[in-house]
C-alpha cells in the first residue's frame, strides 16, 4: 500500500497532491503511462516542483494512482477464486479483469509492465498473478479449461486486451467483452463451455 501521508501536511499542499493524483489518473486512463509528467504538472495545475516534491519519480506516481485499481484488481481475481464453480470464477474473473483493463489504459499498461523501481506495484501485481495462477488451476483440475493452458496465456490475454483501441471508451469496453468471450471460448476444455 502506499505510504501514508504525513499528518503534517498542509491543506494546500494536500489540495496540490490530490489534484496532481486526479490529472495523473485521467491522463493515464486516456492516453497510457508515456505522458510526460510536465504535462501532469500542468494539467493539475502545479508547477513540475510541486509535483516532484510529491512524487519524486514517474513510479511513485504511478504506484499512487493505480493503487485503488491494483486493489479492485486482486478483488476481481479473489471473488473468482471464493465461487463454487472454478470455471465459472474463472469466467467472471477474466471478463471483469478484461473491463477493467479497458476502462483505464493505463492501469492495464501498468499491470502488465513490471516497473522494477516501483516495489509495491510489482508486490501487488506479483500478488494477483500469483491468485490467478491459483484460478486457472482450480479451473483446469475442475476439467473445464483445457490441460495446456498455464497463467502465462492468462498475462498474454491481458496483454492482447490492452492492445484494444476503439473510438470511445465505451466501443473499448464493448470490445473488450466480446474479446473475453472469444478467450473464454479458446480456454475451454470438453466441459467448459458456457
Amino acid at each position: 500500500m502506499p505510504a501514508p501521508l504525513p499528518q503534517s501536511l498542509r491543506s494546500d499542499a494536500r489540495d496540490n497532491r490530490d489534484r496532481i493524483l486526479t490529472a495523473a489518473r485521467a491522463i493515464f486512463a486516456a492516453a497510457g503511462l508515456d505522458v510526460p509528467l510536465r504535462e501532469i504538472a500542468r494539467r493539475a495545475g502545479v508547477g513540475p516542483a510541486t509535483l516532484y516534491r510529491h512524487f519524486p519519480t514517474k513510479q511513485a506516481l504511478v504506484t499512487e494512482a493505480f493503487a485503488e485499481q491494483m486493489h479492485a484488481c486482486h478483488a476481481v481475481i479473489e471473488e473468482g477464486l471464493a465461487a463454487p464453480d472454478p470455471w465459472q470464477g474463472l469466467c467472471a474473473a477474466i471478463t471483469s479483469l478484461c473491463e477493467l483493463h479497458a476502462r483505464d489504459w493505463g492501469f492495464a499498461m501498468a499491470f502488465a509492465s513490471a516497473f522494477p523501481h516501483a516495489a509495491e506495484l510489482a508486490a501487488a501485481r506479483s500478488r494477483s498473478v500469483a491468485a490467478l495462477a491459483g484460478l486457472a488451476l482450480r479451473a483446469r483440475r475442475s476439467g473445464r479449461m483445457r490441460a495446456d493452458v498455464t497463467v502465462d496465456d492468462l498475462i498474454l490475454m491481458l496483454a492482447a486486451n490492452t492492445g484494444l483501441r476503439a473510438t470511445s471508451p465505451e466501443a473499448r469496453v464493448a470490445a473488450s467483452r466480446r474479446f473475453a468471450e472469444l478467450t473464454i471460448r479458446a480456454l475451454s476444455g470438453p466441459s467448459g463451455m458456457l
